[in-house]
């Protein structure tokens, strides 16, 4: 039995777990994908056969999928739960490049990237996938790339970093609608995702994420200051997932949820 849980969604992107619960050793056909897939395993194991070549996965040993492959699959030794990230192959472009050569498609994983894995899994619990789960995803993929994808990843450079980050910085501070993610505010600004996220964190020393968090925490402030009484209206209108969003990025920034700083910040009489 196959079961999908869907983790974090966005045009360019879906991150899903899978729980595969079946035992067999013979194989099964997967009917050939447009997307790219990049597959780790959390739990278990299982076999993939590409082009005749079998691979054995598990939490060591991830994937690299490509569109238009004829993928076999079994499950020799039980069940197994994954995490199973698909991309649009033009956002697969904009980080591996727009003809990457792959030199294998199997995937070691190291300390690092297991923590990356793990770090993405953690921002998409986040209710923030236009930034906080993009930006794990970008780290993640960034990885694989360099370990799998023999070309350079694309916009690497450091030249003009001082300008990108100031650009972002005024598009989020200007509120524009491009801003409201980070894969718009890139194409807005004209670079990939990947080379937004590596000039901003190396120019600022912070990630966008907590960049954009830090203004709308600050936009938190003036509301609640002036005596907001809608935490629920509050999140709505700074772009929060929800109020439980608002409360967490709150506390995180300032010590103290909302309702603390409210009072905090409210004249004695």
């Amino acid at each position: 039995m196959l079961s999908f849980a869907d983790l974090a969604t966005r045009p360019e992107f879906a991150v899903g777990s899978v729980d595969c619960r079946d035992d067999h050793r013979g194989w099964s056909a997967e009917r050939p994908r447009e997307d790219v897939r990049l597959v780790l395993v959390r739990r278990g194991g299982f076999r993939r056969r590409v082009r005749g070549v079998c691979t054995d996965l598990d939490r060591t040993v991830g994937y690299l999928g490509m569109p238009g492959e004829e993928e076999h699959f079994a499950h020799p030794v039980g069940g197994d739960q994954c995490t199973s990230i698909a991309l649009t192959p033009a956002f697969w472009r904009t980080l591996a490049g727009d003809a990457p050569l792959l030199e294998r498609s199997t995937l070691y994983v190291d300390g690092s990237l297991d923590l990356a894995h793990r770090r993405l899994l953690a921002a998409t619990r986040a209710a923030d996938a236009d930034y906080a789960a993009t930006e794990g995803l970008i780290g993640l993929v960034a990885a694989v790339v360099r370990q799998v994808v023999a070309t350079a990843v694309p916009d690497s450079d450091q030249t003009g970093d001082r300008a990108l980050a100031a650009q972002a910085r005024a598009a989020i501070g200007a509120d524009h609608p491009a801003a409201a993610g980070l894969i718009p505010l890139a194409a807005l600004l004209g670079v990939s995702p990947y080379r937004l996220s590596r000039a901003f964190t190396r120019e600022l020393g912070v990630s966008l994420t907590r960049y954009r968090n830090r203004v709308r925490v600050a936009r938190a402030l003036d509301r609640l200051e002036a005596g907001e009484p809608s935490l629920a209206a509050l999140a709505a209108d700074l772009g929060f997932a929800d109020q439980a969003h608002l409360c967490r990025t709150v506390r995180e920034h300032l010590g103290h949820p909302p309702t603390a700083v409210r009072r905090l910040l409210a004249t004695k009489k």
